[in-house]
């Protein structure tokens, strides 16, 4: 399998380009002590991740959304981690040389995240500033699975779906890249086991930035 024929390529951020998870579980963890609520474990924030900050303290916190202080964990959170998003989170080893790879082989890269889009834009500033489109959680637009983002960030690199292909980590990346009309290349360097994506559909594996790139 291939994808030479391709024009862009969308990526996913957390768990596919950078290691977020321990600023994320940081800032989660310290809402939940705020609030005077159970820490949760790196692997239990490893399994939560991928909706999203709501999604995240709703499946960390009693009852989830019907929780009384599911707002006020869910606000602080959200401080928390604008302030903290960038303590510890760094790119996986080969990450910066396979987008520098790609863009010299003429294709146009986009990240797509359901972080908020600030976050996304800063990060991929810092980290990727090659990357052409970058898109983030949006008032009034859907998260992730929803192929709108995804869509958008076509858009913005002058694209087409049909020249488009996603890379994720996770089932919801499976599931954004069926519901936009795309191939979806799954790494395995992230935050899901490659059990767990195979449940979700997921057929076209990678184990690291270099074997990616003989895709191309």
């Amino acid at each position: 399998m291939n994808f030479k024929d391709k024009k862009a390529v969308i990526f996913d951020l957390d768990g596919t380009l950078l290691n977020t998870l321990t600023d994320l579980k940081n800032s989660l963890n310290a809402a939940l002590r705020q609030n005077g609520l159970q820490e949760r474990t790196t692997d239990e924030v490893r399994r939560f991740v991928g909706n999203g900050l709501g999604k995240l303290v709703f499946r960390a916190i009693p009852d989830g959304d019907k929780n009384p202080l599911y707002e006020k964990v869910l606000s602080d959170t959200k401080a928390i981690y604008a302030a903290h998003s960038n303590d510890t989170t760094c790119p996986y080893d080969g990450i910066p040389e396979l987008l520098d790879a790609l863009i010299q082989r003429g294709y146009r890269l986009g990240v797509v995240s359901n972080k908020p889009d600030a976050q996304v834009k800063s990060l991929c500033r810092i980290y990727f500033p090659s990357v052409q489109a970058a898109v983030g959680q949006r008032e009034g637009v859907p998260l992730k699975p929803a192929p709108d983002s995804v869509l958008e960030a076509i858009r913005q690199l002058g694209c087409t779906p049909e020249s488009a292909v996603y890379v994720g980590d996770s089932e919801v990346d499976v599931q954004t890249a069926q519901n936009t009309g795309i191939p979806c290349i799954s790494v395995l360097w992230g935050f899901r086991t490659k059990e767990r994506l195979l449940e979700s559909g997921a057929f076209c594996f990678t184990e690291s930035p270099s074997e990616m790139l003989s895709l191309f």
